[in-house]
């Protein structure tokens, strides 16, 4: 719980606007802006063993949580030295997923590696990272260290996946797509409405402990919206 309580005061809230329907209590699909659907996409990008962690290995549809917990239990003396387990238990997300407006799981970002090059001969064709490692061309040691430039270095400090531009559509199963008018109302008619009156619009808030709710959920459902929001666990705040 206290972890929880921290990492809400670190991480600030995201909301989206749902369309319920109180009758089938079920929603249809939300608008939301871009930092909710680089959130979203920011899951694909997390490891097995990152999901297991935040999840805990009981939550894990399947053998993968039996799989991280067989690695925790195992005793020293059968791991060969230098493994380093952290790898699978602790593995690098990407930058982009780690980044504070795309993730609301307080994701490690990437450590930052040194890299050198052959200090002697100069070589422009090999780079190590670890120093002084012996240059494969003259056998000096590599020890003079070079920048490695991140990907969205050139971005002009924009963070993330999608443009901010636009609205998405988010539907239940979490399919994504840039909102209009048009494909709004298509999405709509194909839910066969025959009571509008029972069309609901609700201002969700998307905190740490939604967050979670909405990986795990994607792991195991098609209407993960309706499983977050409006199952009895999770209270369904007042719109804003």
């Amino acid at each position: 719980m206290s972890t929880t309580t921290a990492t809400s005061r670190t991480r600030p809230a995201l909301s989206m606007k749902l369309l319920i329907d109180t009758k089938e209590r079920r929603v249809l699909f939300a608008e939301a802006n871009k930092d909710v659907v680089d959130f979203l996409f920011s899951l694909l990008a997390l490891p097995v063993g990152t999901a297991v962690r935040l999840l805990g290995t009981e939550s894990m549809v399947g053998s993968a949580g039996s799989l991280y917990a067989s690695v925790t239990r195992l005793d020293g003396a059968y791991i060969l030295p230098g493994a380093d387990l952290d790898t699978l238990l602790r593995p690098t997300v990407s930058p982009q997923a780690a980044a504070p407006n795309s993730s609301l799981l307080t994701l490690p970002d990437s450590p930052s590696k040194g890299f050198f090059r052959c200090g002697h001969c100069h070589s422009p064709y090999h780079v190590t990272d670890v120093r002084d490692t012996r240059c494969p061309r003259c056998g000096a040691p590599m020890k003079d260290a070079i920048q490695c430039v991140r990907p969205d270095s050139g971005s002009g400090g924009a963070k993330g996946f999608v443009q901010g531009v636009v609205t998405y559509t988010v539907t239940d199963s979490l399919t994504v797509t840039p909102m209009s008018a048009i494909s709004s109302m298509a999405l709509l008619n194909s839910f066969a409405i025959k009571d509008f009156g029972a069309l609901q619009e609700k201002t969700v808030r998307l905190g740490s402990v939604e967050g979670l709710a909405i990986l795990k959920a994607s792991l195991q459902s098609k209407t993960v919206l309706t499983d977050v929001f409006l199952a009895s666990q999770i209270h369904l705040p007042p719109s804003i």
